[in-house]
């Protein structure tokens, strides 16, 4: 069961209306990297969760990313303001002036609706496990690239707060990824053959590779074949 508490985690505002800023900012709510994603990847993962500790951890971060997402739409609804104008928006989506009345809708900055297909889900937990930390990574990033393209103090608090928090969830999924997957489901069968153990030096000079003939990386916690 969830519930909802209607006070943000965070309270979000801005110094002026900035349709144009909208646009970038639905990214991080409709896009392939925002926090509608990660809410429902994490979410769903949690589904098939075996381990208790496991399963709060995938329901605890989506449901923070559900408040994220909250946050993104309401700083989306401050900066497109009142007025209903596509000519104040240059480039980008413009289904919000034009079809969403203001709202932020599940679409990208190019105004492409969000879709399942953004979701990994596997069942395996080493695997789910790397593309949630993959998924911290890009959002971060995307952040960033918001963060640099905006002057306005308060928008730039807001996504700096956001960008801590994938952070924050980053280290978590990493530490997870380090407790709960050893000798477990994919990583179970991993380097059980010579053919796993076998590395190429292909480029010439190479920088990599220092040795001539690489050998494997010693493995830990791998079961050998007897």
């Amino acid at each position: 069961m969830f519930q909802h508490d209607k006070k943000l985690l965070r309270d979000v505002k801005v110094e002026k209306p900035n349709p144009q800023y909208a646009v970038l900012m639905q990214e991080q709510l409709g896009g392939c990297n925002g926090e509608v994603k990660a809410a429902m990847q994490y979410l769903s993962q949690s589904f098939r969760a075996k381990d208790p500790a496991m399963k709060d951890l995938f329901l605890d971060i989506g449901c923070e990313e559900l408040s994220h997402m909250e946050m993104v739409a309401q700083t989306i609804n401050l900066l497109n303001g009142h007025t209903v104008d596509y000519q104040k928006v240059r480039v980008g989506e413009i289904e919000t002036m034009t079809t969403f009345g203001l709202s932020p809708a599940l679409v990208n900055a190019s105004g492409h609706p969000w879709t399942a297909d953004y979701v990994t889900v596997t069942g395996d937990l080493a695997a789910d496990l790397l593309a949630d930390i993959a998924s911290e990574q890009r959002a971060k990033v995307v952040y960033e690239y918001l963060y640099r393209q905006i002057d306005d103090k308060y928008v730039k608090e807001t996504i700096l707060f956001l960008l801590e928090r994938e952070e924050a969830h980053n280290m978590l999924f990493c530490e997870a990824l380090n407790r709960f997957t050893k000798d477990q489901g994919s990583n179970l069968n991993f380097g059980m053959s010579e053919d796993s153990r076998l590395y190429f030096d292909l480029s010439k000079p190479g920088h990599y590779f220092k040795d001539p003939d690489p050998k494997a990386p010693e493995m830990k916690n791998v079961k050998k074949e007897k």
